[in-house]
């Protein structure tokens, strides 16, 4: 039974993870361990984040709509892609079990922060790969590696966007910022459908996840408003380094 205080706790690290989101990204290895360290079982911690969360993708795939406009043929051609990796992953996830699931988070979180610390050279890679224009347009093939890392946002989600921004790099040819909008739109569905799915497996906890959706929400406005104050290159190994001590805690408990 969670106490005001608890509410309180999962509240600010949604807050927090929202902003997070917004600035650098990485914000569920904010709201995932304070939701195990307040008691709750990994399992239903994971769902509850991602049901928590879908909000603040929606914001940010809101924000990015005009760059999405002119890109139907590829959305129509990716969100069907990550919709079924979304619910693919989410069913591994409920069919995991809680022991083994548990024990693979320490090494979910530290593949996290891999993901997270390489953030910026993959960016570098792909101004770089997009500045050379070199290679054959894969574009009709994109929707494979999307899958792919469809099922591990529905599994456990950290770090998925990289993943995504990688894989698109790697298959399309365009800029940089309508990657990004394409990224945040797949995000956007795979949460949401992993969400949809996790609805109906019990394992939500309703009251955890209204308070952790409006901190959220809170915290991806306050984000956007701190852009170009705070350092996202910062803030990112701030995260990695939490994210790190973190998973260092669960190999020891």
């Amino acid at each position: 039974m969670l106490t005001p205080l608890d509410y309180l706790f999962a509240a600010l690290a949604a807050l927090a993870a929202g902003a997070i989101n917004a600035l650098a990204g990485g914000g569920t290895l904010i709201t995932f361990p304070v939701l195990t360290f307040l008691g709750i079982p990994a399992v239903a911690a994971n769902v509850t984040n991602t049901v928590a969360l879908c909000p603040g993708y929606f914001g940010g795939t809101l924000a990015q709509m005009k760059d999405l406009r002119d890109q139907t043929k590829r959305l129509w051609l990716l969100l069907p892609a990550s919709v079924v990796g979304g619910v693919l992953g989410g069913f591994l996830l409920l069919r995991t079990g809680e022991k083994l699931f548990t024990d693979l988070v320490p090494y979910l979180i530290l593949l996290a922060c891999v993901l997270l610390a390489i953030q910026d050279p993959v960016r570098a890679w792909l101004v770089k790969r997009m500045g050379e224009h070199q290679g054959a347009n894969l574009e009709k093939w994109t929707w494979l590696p999307i899958g792919f890392a469809s099922i591990y946002g529905g599994y456990f989600g950290a770090g998925l966007s990289v993943i995504v921004l990688s894989a698109l790099g790697l298959t399309l040819e365009d800029s940089l910022t309508r990657l990004n909008a394409l990224k945040q739109a797949v995000a956007f569905a795979v949460n949401v459908a992993a969400a949809i799915f996790f609805i109906f497996s019990g394992q939500v906890l309703w009251t955890v996840a209204l308070v952790m959706a409006v901190g959220a929400l809170i915290g991806g406005n306050l984000g956007g408003r701190l852009a170009g104050k705070i350092k996202p290159s910062t803030l990112r190994w701030t995260v990695v380094t939490i994210g790190v001590i973190v998973a260092i805690i669960y190999f020891v408990r």
